[in-house]
């Protein structure tokens, strides 16, 4: 296993993780800057009214993405499997 291959592996995985994590991350971004920008409107200061609108945020994108996220994470392990043999001979 060469320098090469462990970079090109250690780059392909970083990818999948961000793209695994993007819609989650986007979407509780999005909504809390809107609540934060609702809260510095009206000037109320609760911290917890930011926590239900994210978890149900995410969950919806988790809902509508996790299909796709699945299916990303299968075919990028099965791709490793299968080029196991060839990475370690």
């Amino acid at each position: 296993m060469t320098d090469t291959s462990i970079i090109e592996l250690a780059m392909r995985t970083m990818m999948v993780a961000l793209k695994l994590s993007a819609p989650i991350l986007v979407t509780s971004l999005v909504i809390g800057f809107t609540v934060s920008l609702f809260q510095s409107m009206t000037q109320i200061q609760e911290f917890t009214l930011a926590f239900v609108p994210k978890l149900i945020g995410v969950g919806i994108a988790l809902l509508i993405c996790g299909n796709w996220m699945l299916h990303t994470l299968m075919s990028f392990t099965i791709d490793l499997f299968e080029g196991l043999p060839a990475m370690l001979g």
